[in-house]
């Protein structure tokens, strides 16, 4: 028997690559929602994950005295990354720095405490996996596909607004802890976005 034939691909029907990042609208569209819930835990983790551009694993191993001086929410931090062991730095707006504070008022959290502490007894913190479904549902309650999204796209999205409007790939590199400028025009996808970005404003 071919067993070929019974073959079924991982990623039929799935779509791969690159997530897509968040438009401003979408960024608001599910910032409005998380606030009029009153979600303190996912407004804050919504608005640190746009503005940190870190990725998962480093986004939820963040503890409070990551984002603390004392009892005050620090607008710049600096964390290692987990994957190069290379220091990051990245802004808290004031936005977020407001998210933040609310929900470590409502949690009574502090110091060496996780940012994001997990509501499983057994678990430390948020879990990437628990991380991916609320991000999935983010996206799916602004009708977004859930498919072409996933928490790579909050890490994405700061910095392909920012290339968009400055068109500055060193800077977007130092945002997101890239050792090679290569591994940035990759990562954006840059060459493909200009590409369709002049096929869509040429008519043959």
């Amino acid at each position: 028997m071919d067993m070929s034939e019974n073959f079924v691909p991982w990623n039929k029907g799935k779509i791969v690559g690159r997530k897509a990042p968040l438009r401003l609208r979408d960024i608001w569209a599910i910032r409005v929602r998380l606030q009029l819930r009153g979600s303190c835990r996912e407004l804050a983790l919504f608005n640190l994950a746009i503005d940190s551009k870190l990725r998962a694993c480093d986004l939820l191993s963040l503890r409070v005295q990551d984002i603390c001086h004392g009892q005050t929410i620090a607008a710049r931090a600096t964390v290692l990354q987990r994957k190069t062991g290379r220091p990051v730095c990245f802004e808290i707006t004031s936005l977020t720095r407001d998210a933040i504070a609310a929900w470590l008022a409502a949690q009574r959290i502090g110091g060496n405490t996780f940012l994001f502490p997990s509501r499983i007894r057994q678990v430390a913190h948020l879990s990437t996996r628990q991380y991916s479904r609320i991000v999935h549902r983010w996206v799916s309650e602004v009708g977004l596909d859930g498919s072409a999204y996933g928490t790579h796209s909050l890490r994405r999205t700061k910095a392909a607004l920012i290339y968009r409007r400055t068109k500055n790939l060193r800077a977007v590199q130092l945002l997101l802890g890239h050792t090679k400028l290569e591994s940035t025009v990759r990562y954006l996808g840059i060459e493909v976005d200009d590409a369709l970005e002049l096929a869509e404003q040429t008519e043959a």
